[in-house]
């Protein structure tokens, strides 16, 4: 249990924390934004396509509502197939961001570690060397 709670205040203090709090505030508010595109765009789109079909109205009733006197004495048991549809849809559209968002990063961090990767430099000679070559060559032109 100790060092559970070590690695939580490990976890903590690294800022991880603050990170995944803004990550899931941006999330939500992209969520809202791709689940208005979805609902208020694209599957009216579809609903002209497919002639008027209003997708977010589709269910399959199992059991239908008991009305007596004005009153709903037993609600229906229905299968909402469209409002299933409308989901599966902004499932698809976040994930197809999320995947284009973080292949732009991992371009991002691989160009940057190839900037810091400096090829390395050949070895220059030791001044021994150079003296050894130098003697080498006087030796040579005698």
């Amino acid at each position: 249990m100790k060092k559970t709670i070590k690695e939580f205040k490990e976890f903590i203090a690294k800022g991880n924390v603050i990170d995944m709090a803004v990550g899931v505030i941006i999330g939500g508010a992209f969520g809202k934004i791709v689940t208005s595109l979805v609902n208020d765009i694209l599957m009216p789109l579809l609903g002209l396509a497919t002639g008027g079909v209003d997708f977010s109205t589709k269910k399959l009733v199992m059991s239908p509502a008991v009305i007596e006197g004005g009153e709903v004495v037993k609600e229906e048991a229905a299968l909402l197939y469209g409002s299933f549809i409308q989901n599966i849809i902004d499932f698809l559209l976040i994930a197809l961001c999320i995947f284009f968002f973080i292949k732009a990063i991992n371009k991002m961090k691989d160009k940057l570690a190839k900037k810091e990767e400096k090829p390395e430099e050949p070895a220059k000679p030791t001044s021994e060397e150079l003296l050894t070559e130098i003697r080498d060559l006087l030796k040579e032109s005698k």
